[in-house]
């Protein structure tokens, strides 16, 4: 069993609203609400084995006020009040607060010590990790590519603004109006090839071993588990590859705040989570998954629907 959570967006001002000023946004209330989680995950039973934290733990405002630091700080305290280990993917909030490289040195770092259980590049936030015999969890790195938290002069920075310009003519890069992919925008991102080529033999190894994979990711990576515009830049690449193999069962991930889910032509499902920080804080929106031989089953509280997921 696992706690999963999204989109906590956490920073210690008042109410806001998300881009289009039409979703409120419960940026100081969404920390008494992890709290409540962790709480809640520290009473199962039978307990859980550690959590997903799907990304956007800290709001982009937290780097305008000058909070970056203090505000990931009371995030990663209340989360470690748990006696089990937590899977951070990094979102695109991470990256307006700080750099890649800035990142692999804060406690959203949780790709194991030693780097053979994640592609040769440090700064890919991807890795796997076995957390039950025949059960796998591979957390993907969803702005890999990208052009947030990386610096202008370098490589990943040029590749990945000139794919989105490519795609995106529009003066704003955060704007998909007339786009005719619209997922095109700044705060999406990719997967390099090197990313890819890395999870295909993951799932190569899967395969043979005859394992379940869960993989975890930021950004949603099937168009009917988003809503056309939160989505990952190549996310066929990586359905190719999830595609090209039988062990993986779910997908889960974050980004999209009204959460979706779809089970695929291939039979994998794809559950995006309702976000924390646009849930009123008489409510919540946290979950806890019992995997089973055949099937996963989400208990959800708040926003969050109950949801069995057969294999």
């Amino acid at each position: 069993a696992f706690g999963v959570i999204a989109d906590i967006q956490f920073a210690d001002a008042e109410d806001g609203h998300d881009f289009c000023g039409c979703r409120r946004r419960y940026y100081r209330h969404s920390l008494r609400l992890l709290r409540e989680a962790v709480r809640a995950w520290g009473g199962e039973s039978p307990p859980i084995d550690f959590v997903l934290q799907l990304g956007d733990s800290i709001d982009g405002q937290n780097a305008r006020r000058g909070e970056a630091e203090s505000a990931l700080q009371q995030v990663l305290e209340v989360l470690g009040q748990l006696s089990v280990p937590v899977h951070h993917a990094w979102g695109n909030h991470e990256l307006y607060n700080f750099s890649r490289a800035r990142l692999v040195h804060t406690g959203l770092y949780s790709r194991p010590a030693g780097g053979s259980d994640g592609p040769p590049d440090t700064e890919c936030h991807a890795y796997h990790c076995s957390p039950a015999p025949r059960l796998r969890l591979v957390v993907l790195d969803t702005y890999d590519l990208s052009t947030l938290g990386t610096d202008p002069g370098s490589p990943r920075y040029q590749e990945s603004l000139r794919l989105l310009r490519e795609k995106n003519p529009n003066d704003d890069l955060n704007s998909p109006e007339g786009l005719k992919e619209p997922h095109f925008v700044a705060f999406n991102g990719g997967f390099s090839q090197a990313q890819l080529d890395w999870f295909d033999e993951v799932l190569k190894f899967s395969d043979e071993n005859q394992e379940k994979v869960i993989v975890t990711a930021h950004v949603p990576i099937h168009p009917s588990a988003s809503n056309g515009v939160c989505l990952a830049w190549n996310y066929e690449a990586a359905l190719s590859v999830i595609h090209s193999h039988r062990s993986v069962v779910c997908v889960l991930a974050g980004h999209l705040h009204d959460g979706a889910y779809c089970r695929d032509s291939h039979g994998v499902h794809h559950l995006t989570l309702e976000g924390l920080i646009e849930t009123p804080p008489e409510t919540n929106a946290f979950g806890t998954v019992h995997v089973y031989e055949d099937k996963m089953v989400l208990k959800g509280r708040g926003r969050i629907p109950d949801r069995v997921m057969h294999f």
